[in-house]
């Protein structure tokens, strides 16, 4: 039988609002955890926590130390308090291969599961006894009513078995382990109506975060194309660090909160937003070039570095393209406990975090 992607209907998006999960989102460099629960037809944003990463914890998405990445999730626990613990995590895309095929709409999902089995070998470069595999029903086949399209998707369990070892260290129940774009695909949901999207309109959300910028373009709810490049706010931050003589923490304190000498504006800051701005172009230009399309409809801006102020007027000024920074709670319920300022300067990062904490039912 197959080693599940501890999917539980994972790639579903179907979440319902009757039931929630912690969703835990880990980055390179933080460990994010938001609380949400079902408010009327809404949510209600009850708590969030970022907390940092010891340097090194996660390269390029993967844990490389699982004991260090549970006791900060551990400790963001404890201060967080929430009232469940279990929770949804997520692999990045660029672990998973995706692959749409066909299959007799007549079978059951076991006899799905058992075929899919036998046949693995023709759809991933794996041997199955070192993946997690999980797959979803899809809609008919346009080519014969008797097929369905199955997704099925495939990940290295040493990656999915990280996340979950990880969380139990952190003392959560990992029920769910999906995907970080399905993730974004689910949180969409709460950014479409705030865009006046439509569903023939393409939206490209550009997560820019501090390694690593990632683009997934989305038509009608569904993620049509992802692509992820290095690039990200580290490299103002080791600018930061290097000219100024500080550490990593006192460089992030000094960005957000202000206090840096007044050439920080002109000589490293304005330099970056362009370098931003050109990156945003380059990764579009990627799509452009591998689809039939040669724009897109609406750009979101995700990530921490989408927080900085003016950033997302330059990029709109180069593309000509309506741009705004993603914030998912815009119209949300937010609880008592939390700094609403503070939450709108961070909501661009907890895209993924807040995907994974509107998963439903598994």
């Amino acid at each position: 039988m197959l080693e599940k992607l501890r999917n539980i209907s994972a790639l579903s998006n179907f979440g319902k609002k009757a039931s929630t999960m912690l969703g835990v989102d880990i980055s390179t460099t933080a460990v994010k955890i938001l609380q949400l629960s079902p408010s009327g037809n809404k949510y209600k944003v009850e708590n969030y926590i970022i907390r940092p990463l010891p340097a090194n914890s996660v390269v390029e998405k993967n844990i490389s130390d699982i004991d260090a990445v549970g006791e900060c999730i551990a400790q963001a626990v404890s201060i967080l308090k929430p009232s469940l613990k279990d929770a949804a995590v997520a692999v990045a895309g660029s672990a998973v291969i995706t692959k749409t095929i066909e299959m007799n709409a007549a079978l059951s999902d076991t006899e799905m599961e058992n075929q899919i089995v036998v046949e693995a070998d023709q759809y991933i470069p794996y041997p199955l006894d070192e993946v997690s595999i999980d797959f979803e029903r899809q809609k008919l086949s346009e080519r014969s009513p008797e097929m369905v399209e199955v997704l099925l998707a495939a990940c290295r369990r040493e990656n999915v078995d990280a996340r979950v070892t990880a969380l139990e260290l952190g003392g959560l129940n990992a029920k769910v382990v999906d995907i970080e774009a399905y993730a974004i695909e689910r949180a969409f949901t709460l950014l479409a109506e705030q865009i006046g999207s439509e569903d023939e309109q393409t939206v490209a959300i550009i997560d820019i975060g501090s390694m690593m910028t990632t683009l997934n373009v989305i038509l009608a709810g569904k993620t049509i194309y992802t692509r992820e490049q290095m690039f990200g706010g580290n490299q103002l931050s080791e600018e930061v660090q290097r000219r100024f003589g500080l550490s990593a923490a006192e460089a992030e304190n000094a960005m957000k909160r202000g206090g840096l000498p007044e050439e920080y504006e002109f000589e490293i800051l304005a330099p970056f937003k362009e370098s931003a701005v050109q990156q945003v172009s380059q990764t579009l230009q990627f799509f452009f070039s591998s689809s039939h399309y040669n724009e897109v409809d609406h750009v979101l801006l995700a990530g921490g570095v989408a927080a900085i102020e003016g950033l997302a007027d330059l990029v709109q000024e180069s593309l000509s393209t309506p741009v705004r920074v993603a914030n998912p709670f815009a119209d949300l319920v937010i609880g008592s406990k939390i700094n609403q300022t503070m939450l709108k300067n961070d909501a661009p990062s907890l895209l993924i975090a807040c995907g994974l904490a509107m998963r439903g039912e598994y």
